[in-house]
């Protein structure tokens, strides 16, 4: 399908602290912006590390690519700030993040997919790649069941009505009739804003016809911080609209309790056995790698897992059971 001038679109790219992938990015993006008469909007959130330097650049250097500040620093705020001040000019927002990578066609496909389905939404899958030793194993166990529980937009699958999945694109009438993204949310914006989406009969399209690569954190403690986060963000997400999360990440939210209850064990050492067959299944599932899969990443990719596993669950009750919002005000 030809997109050209049938539509227009404003391709955001929150970005803090991106000074080594952002002019790459709007390098691998400009191409795109002719035919689908697009804009790109760059909103950064305080970078210190010359990124505002090198985004200032860009924008002077192309009418078509623009500079915003996002003094909340989130992604959520900088995306509701770029299309509040400039997305009345057109019809879709594109998100893209500034630490991923994407196909040379990414955007004109999710047009394309747009104007064929008639979605209101388009999301994609995400290919999770590793570079360092850790950082391949997380990417491993992120691409597996173990790590991500069958989720179609970590996985990938045939293209399908979807309730959820990474955010690609939104038609701008969308996105602002439902408010756009709770800024309250740090982590999780996406499912929240989707799920309020689907509320409102708005329909969200999982493509099969592109996807993007996304590297994860390459040490231990981000991981756990980013997944601590997740949790959070989830656990808001039911606070906020009572929407259960999914079997796939009810089982997770067992292990925080489950690791404290093994510190019981100095009582009664039963109080370890749940404990046990947790990591004696995450670990299994690894051996498994090395001997079904031939990975050799399998161990590792199982500790991956489990820093993940643990993080999401102590972020989820970490916040589902935050004592300020019983607080009394006198």
């Amino acid at each position: 399908m030809n997109t050209d001038c049938l539509t227009s679109s404003l391709i955001v790219i929150p970005c803090l602290n991106e000074a080594e992938h952002i002019e790459g990015l709007v390098t691998k993006l400009r191409p795109s912006l002719g035919p689908l008469n697009a804009t790109i909007a760059i909103v950064d959130g305080g970078s210190t590390d010359g990124t505002r330097k090198i985004a200032s650049r860009l924008a002077a250097e192309d009418e078509r690519v623009l500079f915003l500040d996002n003094p909340m620093r989130i992604q959520s705020a900088a995306i509701n700030r770029a299309v509040s001040e400039l997305g009345a000019s057109f019809d879709y927002l594109i998100r893209i993040d500034a630490h991923g990578s994407y196909p040379d066609d990414y955007c004109q496909r999710l047009v394309e997919e747009a104007l064929a389905t008639g979605a209101d939404a388009v999301v994609v899958a995400m290919e999770t790649v590793g570079v360092s030793t850790f950082q391949k194993a997380t990417a491993f166990a992120q691409n597996s069941k173990l790590g991500n529980g069958g989720s179609k937009h970590r996985a990938g699958a045939t293209g399908h009505w979807a309730d959820h999945g990474h955010h690609a694109l939104m038609r701008i009438a969308a996105f602002e009739a439902v408010g756009g993204y709770d800024e309250t949310f740090s982590h999780n914006e996406d499912a929240e804003l989707d799920y309020r989406l689907g509320k409102a009969g708005y329909r969200i399209w999982m493509t099969d016809k592109t996807n993007m690569v996304y590297y994860p954190r390459a040490k231990v403690g981000p991981l756990f911080r980013q997944y601590f986060g997740y949790g959070r963000g989830r656990a808001k997400n039911f606070l906020k609209h009572r929407a259960m999360p999914g079997l796939r990440q009810l089982l997770p939210l067992a292990v925080a309790p489950v690791a404290v209850g093994a510190l019981l064990a100095v009582v009664n050492w039963i109080a370890v056995i749940p404990f046990g067959v947790w990591a004696l299944a995450c670990l299994g599932y690894g051996a498994w790698m090395v001997l079904g899969e031939r990975n050799p990443y399998g161990p590792l990719a199982a500790i991956s897992a489990m820093v993940m596993h643990l993080a999401w669950s102590a972020g989820f009750w970490r916040e589902l059971l935050d004592l300020r919002r019983f607080r009394v005000i006198p």
